[in-house]
Order: structure tokens, then C-alpha cells, then sequence
């Protein structure tokens, strides 16, 4: 069961969403509301989101049910605290300026490095994947073809960063320790080391999508959905 958002799921008695709920769960009222935030970082949750950042490599399955947490207590599956977003573009800037240093880069020709990891390597394959997925996803995957559940389109970006961030790591900051003086040297070690790290990061974030997806880390779904269907049931027959 994929982590699908039930468009019409029974906020009241009747089983019907007030237009007050109904605005506040549209997708453009989520992402105004992202949006807003994006520049309040008194309102944001650093620690938690480094948190998440520490566990997507020991343990990425704990990141993901806190996904399912935020589900059931604010119906929505993708991130709604940009704290994440943030320290994810400071590691870019961060680690792309490290990357300069030590391949001994210009000053222009860092900034046009790190101009082509965010926009192309991120937020450019970032968008191209997430959209893919996303449409796999809905028209392919989802365990009930209805227009009342699909996956969010936030979710599957949120996947890619999550994805994205171990790889940026192995490949820009573990790999900065040996580039100089093993992968450079034109040897068979230096091609083994080199490729062997490209092999961990590539893996891991098909990993790590992977787990966003699959059905071991979204069987909590259908409990939500389940007892919402028993709970209505319930005031349905209170009511005879």
C-alpha cells in the first residue's frame, strides 16, 4: 500500500469535509503555507530536522514513520516544516565549496559548480524524478484506482530529498578524502575506490526511494483508513 492521501476521507459525522477543511487540505493551501514558513526560522524545527538527516543513514525507516505520524495528525504526508530544505541547502553550499577547494577550483568556476548542483543535480532531476514517481505511482501503484486517494506530489519530492542527501555526502564530503591522493592517481585502486563510492550512493538512494514507496513502511495507511471506516460505521449506526 503506497502512502495515499484520501481526497474525501470523513472528517465529519456525515463523512463529508466542512469547506473551511476542505480549503485548508488543498494542495495550493499546503504549499502556501510551505512557503510562508520558509523565511520564519524562529518557526522551524532544526534539531529535528538534523535528527532526520542522522537517520536516513543509520536507520531510514525511522524517518519514514515519522512521515506516517505527521499523516495522522495533520493529514498530510509531505513536509510541512522547510527546516529540512534548509540545512539541505546549506550541506550544498557547503560541500560544493569543500569540492572547490580541493580539486583547487576558481572562485567562478565553484559558483558555477555549485549553481549546477542545485539547480540540475537537486532541484533539476529532483523535479524530473519526483513527477515520474509520482505518476507511476497514481496511476499504476496505488492499491485502489479511485480518484479519492493518490499520492501527493509533495511526498515524492520530499523521497528525493531524503534519497538525495546520503548520496550528496558519500559523494561530496566521504569522497573528498580520497580524491587527491587515490582516485586521481590513475590506478586500478583509485578507479575501484572511485566507482565503489559512485556504486554506495547510487544504491543508497535507490534505497532510500525505495523505502518511501514500498509497502513494508506504509502498511500504517490502511490502519488509518481502517479505523476511520470503523469509526464512521459506528456514528453511522449510533444514529439508527
Amino acid at each position: 500500500m503506497l502512502p495515499s492521501t484520501s481526497v474525501n476521507s470523513p472528517a465529519q459525522g456525515n463523512g463529508v469535509l466542512s469547506s473551511r477543511d476542505a480549503a485548508r487540505h488543498t494542495a495550493g493551501a499546503k504549499r502556501y503555507k510551505y512557503l510562508r514558513r520558509l523565511f520564519r526560522f524562529r518557526q522551524m524545527d532544526f534539531e529535528f530536522a538534523a535528527w532526520q538527516m542522522l537517520y536516513l543513514f543509520t536507520s531510514p525507516q525511522r524517518v519514514y514513520r515519522n512521515f506516517h505520524y505527521r499523516k495522522q495528525t495533520k493529514d498530510q504526508w509531505a513536509r510541512d516544516d522547510p527546516a529540512f530544505l534548509v540545512l539541505l541547502s546549506i550541506w550544498l553550499c557547503v560541500s560544493t565549496i569543500g569540492f572547490g577547494f580541493v580539486l583547487d577550483m576558481g572562485f567562478f568556476e565553484t559558483i558555477k559548480l555549485l549553481l549546477w548542483v542545485v539547480f540540475i543535480d537537486c532541484v533539476g532531476v529532483g523535479l524530473l524524478i519526483s513527477t515520474l514517481m509520482w505518476f507511476i505511482s497514481n496511476k499504476y501503484l496505488v492499491k485502489r484506482q479511485s480518484r479519492d486517494y493518490d499520492v501527493e506530489w509533495g511526498y515524492a519530492f520530499d523521497v528525493h530529498l531524503n534519497a538525495f542527501y546520503p548520496l550528496l555526502v558519500i559523494l561530496h564530503f566521504i569522497q573528498l578524502f580520497f580524491i587527491n591522493h587515490v582516485i586521481l592517481t590513475d590506478t586500478f585502486i583509485g578507479y575501484l575506490v572511485g566507482n565503489t563510492l559512485w556504486l554506495v550512493a547510487v544504491g543508497y538512494y535507490i534505497y532510500v526511494t525505495f523505502l518511501g514507496y514500498s509497502e513494508n513502511t506504509t502498511d500504517y495507511t490502511e490502519n488509518v483508513k481502517s479505523a476511520g471506516s470503523a469509526s464512521y460505521s459506528t456514528v453511522h449506526t449510533g444514529h439508527h
